[in-house]
């Protein structure tokens, strides 16, 4: 079990990773979405002149900055710099997006000129440090920048093609909604990022490109199935889980935050049987009408989905988001029924909760909680508003509630509260702090306890 938990945690960071480049760019790809759906030819308002943004946006913004991002993550501003140099190599004489090109050299140009500033830590001799540093970014920009246009470009367009051609394949063959047996379990695993972002967005960008539009988009961001589980929650289900499946379907379906419905699938594994049903009558449905959007909606809201549908797309978006509601509903509906008498009340939830709780050590000493989840913009902004509209309605102002990455824990934490599935991940990012790993982080019952401590300590 230890071996698979660990191997589960090693996807997990190779999945944030792959995700964490392109995640902080979603702005601009979705203004790339919209210019393409307004300007193009075939767009809402056809404009000749703003219709020329789009292809060096594709070609070069969007792969840049990834590239930048990615080369920060691994060594700051300077891995960027550099990681940024070395892509241009892989873009300059492609015919192809090279998004996936960026996510190799980027990381690769910052970590190599990270090894190069160790190597040479604390042997450059006073008043050259700036000259070494600069000229050493500038030629290990320049040799990656030709490695990369001779070698990996060709390597990486062949792959693309590849690619693309076994997609193009899938979807003109209708076997595309089969690939819901796959997305629906690693998203409930937290890979939902990487599977969109890493896997799904490179491929649906040349998709795009070619035809205007592109299914893939619309693989993962889907909210139907999420929905359809919620809501059986709310109709059939008692105590805590039907509580807050109300609060958890506004904040899914309308915030686009699936991550609040992992949770429900969990307290019943089988549950994941509807979603994947769910997702492969969405996905039939989109191949059915030919439904497509032109850049990824994230979040996965339905205004989102509609924002982002190419003109005379709308319909065919939401028939297939409907359909795999309504499917994932009447799957889920017996399950939810069935074990609604097991289901912890609410009495026993925050029984529960207080005894969890208690068990951290002087939380109410504390100054500092960090909710984190996979993304750190998702349910873990959730959860820190939820607490520190807790802790403001009890006067209290000396406890800072922050949000993050589980990836990106400060060493400093002092509490970190998050998925019980990302505890093990917090452990490892941050061994010092005291994690609290908790089933759902809209149940305010257990918020309602570390208030109740923190205000205990402050009274004293």
């Amino acid at each position: 079990m230890k071996e698979a938990n660990s191997g589960r945690v090693k996807i997990q960071q190779f999945g944030r990773f792959m995700s964490g480049m392109v995640m902080p760019n979603l702005g601009a790809f979705i203004a790339w979405g919209l210019i393409t759906a307004l300007f193009i030819a075939t767009g809402w308002v056809p404009n000749e002149k703003f219709s020329l943004l789009v292809g060096p946006m594709l070609t070069y913004l969007l792969p840049l900055l990834i590239a930048y991002t990615g080369g920060k993550m691994v060594h700051g501003v300077r891995g960027g710099v550099v990681g940024t140099i070395a892509t241009m190599g892989v873009i300059v004489g492609s015919d192809a997006t090279m998004l996936m090109g960026a996510m190799i050299m980027g990381p690769l140009g910052g970590l190599v000129i990270k090894k190069i500033d160790q190597l040479f830590e604390g042997k450059v001799p006073g008043g050259f440090e700036m000259l070494v540093e600069n000229f050493s970014a500038g030629i290990i920009g320049l040799l990656l920048c030709l490695l990369s246009n001779v070698v990996i470009q060709p390597i990486m367009g062949g792959i693309l093609s590849i690619l693309t051609s076994g997609v193009n394949w899938i979807v003109n063959h209708k076997v595309l909604p089969f690939s819901a047996l796959f997305i629906e379990p690693a998203k409930v695993l937290f890979l939902n990022n990487a599977v969109n972002h890493g896997v799904l967005a490179p491929i649906a960008v040349e998709q795009v490109k070619e035809a205007g539009k592109s299914v893939l988009f619309l693989l993962e961001t889907n909210p139907g199935p999420g929905l359809g589980i919620l809501v059986a929650y709310w109709l059939f289900s008692k105590g805590s889980a039907k509580a807050s499946a109300p609060g958890a379907v506004i904040v899914h379906f309308l915030g686009g935050i699936h991550e609040i419905y992992f949770p429900f699938i969990l307290m019943q594994p089988i549950l994941i049987v509807a979603a994947i049903a769910g997702g492969f009558a969405g996905q039939f449905m989109f191949i059915l009408t030919g439904a497509g959007e032109v850049a990824a909606p994230s979040p996965g809201s339905i205004f989102a989905l509609i924002a982002v549908a190419p003109k005379g797309g709308l319909i065919p978006v939401l028939i297939g988001v409907a359909v795999s509601a309504v499917v994932s509903f009447f799957v889920a509906a017996p399950f939810v029924k069935r074990n609604a008498a097991k289901m912890a009340d609410d009495d026993t939830a925050l029984a529960t909760a207080k005894a969890s709780v208690a068990d951290i050590k002087n939380i109410g000493n504390t100054t500092s909680i960090l909710f984190a989840c996979d993304a750190g913009m998702g349910t873990s902004a959730m959860g820190a508003s939820r607490l520190k509209k807790l802790l403001a309605e009890r006067g209290i102002v000396n406890v800072r509630v922050d949000h993050v990455s589980v990836d990106a824990i400060p060493a400093d934490a002092e509490l970190v509260v998050c998925q019980k599935s990302l505890a093990e991940r917090a452990k490892k990012v941050c061994p010092t702090a005291q994690i609290y790993p908790i089933g759902n982080l809209v149940n305010a019952a257990e918020y309602a306890q570390i208030v109740d401590q923190i205000a205990t300590a402050n009274a004293k």
